[in-house]
């Protein structure tokens, strides 16, 4: 949901910076590699001490790069399948750099197994729901569904909560139990995103699979890797 809105109205905002960068010579997986390298040094240096507020806003930094790579590419006419690939690989270890920062304070100095567990659910569970869209279009179906919590729903919710959970540092109290409501909220939601996806290519395929005469079921098997 956020994707269609926000998206449009950051990459006018960033046009010019992402201009800049090219006038400069950088290459915008130059771009993508960095912000990524941020977002993990953000999440995996201060999520872990509890260090919530400076660590998001470092995350926040660097999350924009994901906007200005792709804005990059299409100002210099150069976008392509690698730099596809390359952006949507990191986008999944930067994510997973996010909530894996969470769940280590959580088992350790936070002291909460159930929320290192969530935290650890939405890391996967993240995961699994990017890769249904995937693996759906690379079968040759639309898979015509967002969802109810997709990707920037994801990081929105978990940053912003995280963010104001560290003003608890600075004085602020009882506003930490944002923190672990943003991630129950974000569980939820990924579950029923994966649940509103799986609906979606099931139903895709019934009628692709209708047009051509193939048989329900025939082709299933797992991959390589």
């Amino acid at each position: 949901m956020l994707n269609k809105y926000a998206r449009a109205f950051f990459t006018r905002v960033l046009t010019p910076f992402a201009a800049l960068l090219l006038r400069l010579g950088v290459t915008p997986d130059a771009v993508t590699l960095v912000g990524t390298g941020g977002v993990m040094a953000g999440a995996l240096v201060f999520f872990p001490r509890g260090e919530f507020f400076w660590g998001t806003i470092v995350i926040t930094l660097f999350v924009f790069s994901d906007l200005v790579d792709g804005n990059m590419a299409r100002q210099a006419g150069v976008s392509s399948r690698w730099g596809a690939f390359l952006d949507s690989t990191l986008d999944r270890v930067a994510d997973a750099a996010i909530f894996g920062g969470l769940a280590l304070w959580y088992a350790g100095s936070g002291d909460n197994n159930l929320l290192c567990a969530v935290a650890i659910f939405c890391l996967a569970s993240g995961q699994v729901v990017s890769y249904t869209k995937a693996r759906g279009e690379a079968i040759g179906l639309p898979v015509a569904v967002n969802g109810l919590v997709e990707r920037a729903e994801r990081l929105v919710i978990t940053l912003v909560a995280a963010g104001l959970a560290g003003l608890h540092n600075f004085g602020v109290r009882g506003i930490d139990i944002l923190l672990p409501i943003a991630l129950w909220i974000v569980a939820v939601g990924s579950v029923v995103t994966l649940g509103q996806r799986v609906v979606t290519v099931r139903r895709e395929a019934a009628e692709a699979d209708a047009g051509t005469g193939a048989t329900p079921g025939a082709g299933q098997g797992s991959e390589a890797t």
